[in-house]
């Protein structure tokens, strides 16, 4: 009942805003003023106003309180497309490639991929900490193998940090991979063959499709809401005939939407596609990114069968060049630890136990407070300059996590002739059609955040908006 109540107090309010009522900038009341008006308990009262603030109606201001957060126009739900009832074979592999090569050509403002500025990352420490483990345990490069492919110090690390989502992981599940692309291609190849059906968010991330593409497996879309996530409703429908075989998602700070799945949502999925025998490939390689001051489990906290593969890694946090990533596989481990065996066996194993120490040291988790605040901030200049700069009747998602955000133009502007223009004048960004295989989203973007804002980045958005308005 207590969580009915937070949800009823957070549902008042939102009315209240989306009403005028409570206008941009208003205080709300304090936790215990609003705890003794409402008759609730205080917890119940913060729980309502986190609520408030995950959907990005409110923010909390230091000793100040909640406030109603300025909101940008509204992006209309992804839902409201038309998102193709029969799955479709994915080509999107030269074009998009072509589109990334441009994208990181020297002088490109970096819009595009969605990557971290280096300066962010904490390199020097990366560096100091390879040349210390190297030193302490020189035996770690005498030799290689594809049967042992975990450092144990890495695995116990990963463990005890899973024990904050309502977890802990279990040891013997987890693969130490390459990166989180490679965690998510062996579970597509343990759980699938060529031909079949995989359903994916709409709009999904582009590598998800590639990685459809390179295998030989058709996409199916599941309308994707801009605060929520995917469709459970639209998900559970698709899933009926039997036809699909797997599930591709990420629920926590989707890429390239933001958004994150209620708790509600991700227990039902992770029973339903349970109870259908039909594998979940969760990718959380945002969920330490996420703005809330809590981080949010995963669907894999809600599975106790086994069924969800829970992939991730640390590129977005302390370097992609690590290479670096994992998944927990359930049931499916020993069938994903074969495909890792048979295409790369193990993991650079100094890179393993360099990541086990950050981990264990706190470095990790220091970095990630300092990089969420400015991912954060980053995001919310970006919208900021969006909402001055580009042409009436632009509408954007708000990201709830990650370093990236989706901007809808009006219908007439094609994002792929956009790219092509800014492109021509340096300027990197991703055309939206490319996050679906039936080629929605023609006129969407989306706009990487990672970098600091400076005079070129804020020009770089300004002149995207102008020839969006040509």
């Amino acid at each position: 009942m207590a969580e009915l109540r937070y949800e009823k107090l957070a549902d008042d309010f939102a009315g209240l805003i989306a009403g005028g009522v409570l206008r941009a900038g208003e205080r709300l009341p304090s936790v215990r003023r609003l705890a003794q008006e409402r008759r609730v308990s205080i917890s119940t009262a913060v729980q309502a106003m986190r609520q408030l603030e995950m959907r990005g109606l409110v923010e909390a201001r230091p000793q100040s309180g909640f406030f109603v957060r300025a909101r940008p126009p509204a992006l209309v739900s992804a839902g409201g497309r038309a998102t193709p009832e029969a799955p479709v074979a994915v080509d999107l592999n030269q074009r998009l490639a072509a589109v990334l090569q441009a994208n990181q050509r020297p002088g490109v403002v970096p819009l595009g991929a969605a990557l971290p500025a280096s300066e962010l990352l904490p390199v020097a420490a990366l560096h100091r900490r390879y040349a210390s483990v190297a030193r302490r345990f020189p035996l770690l490069l005498n030799g290689a193998s594809h049967t042992d492919i975990n450092d144990p110090p890495l695995v116990r690390q990963l463990v005890r940090r899973s024990l904050a989502w309502g977890g802990p992981l279990d040891a013997d599940e987890i693969v130490v991979t390459n990166s989180c692309t490679e965690a998510m291609s062996l579970c597509l190849r343990a759980v699938t063959r060529p031909g079949d059906t995989v359903a994916v968010e709409s709009p999904g991330y582009y590598v998800m499709l590639q990685l459809l593409e390179s295998l030989g497996l058709k996409a199916l879309e599941i309308p994707t809401e801009p605060e929520t996530g995917m469709s459970v409703a639209a998900l559970d429908l698709a899933t009926r005939s039997g036809q699909v075989a797997a599930v591709l998602l990420v629920a926590n700070a989707s890429n390239p939407l933001g958004s994150v799945m209620p708790d509600e949502s991700k227990r039902k999925l992770a029973q339903l596609m349970a109870a259908r025998g039909v594998p979940v490939i969760e990718d959380d390689i945002y969920g330490d990114l996420c703005f809330d001051a809590r981080r949010p489990w995963p669907i894999k906290s809600f599975d106790s069968a086994g069924n969800v593969m829970l992939c991730a890694s640390f590129s977005k946090c302390l370097s992609p060049a690590l290479r670096i990533g994992f998944v927990a596989a359930g049931r499916h481990r020993q069938a994903v630890a074969l495909q890792k065996m048979l295409s790369s066996g193990g993991t650079n194993p100094i890179t393993q136990r360099v990541l086990a120490e950050m981990l264990e040291s706190g470095a990790y988790e220091r970095q990630v407070r300092v990089l969420r605040r400015q991912y954060q901030g980053q995001v919310e200049q970006t919208m900021a300059a969006v909402e001055r700069h580009f042409p009436a009747g632009t509408r954007m998602a708000r990201p709830l996590g990650g370093l990236v955000l989706w901007v809808e133009l009006p219908e007439d502007v094609d994002t792929a002739a956009l790219w092509r223009r800014a492109i021509a004048e340096n300027i990197a960004c991703v055309p939206g059609d490319l996050f679906s295989p039936s080629g929605l989203y023609r006129n969407c973007l989306r706009l990487n955040c990672g970098n600091p804002w400076s005079e070129t980045v804020a020009g770089a958005v300004k002149r995207l908006g102008e020839l969006a308005a040509e």
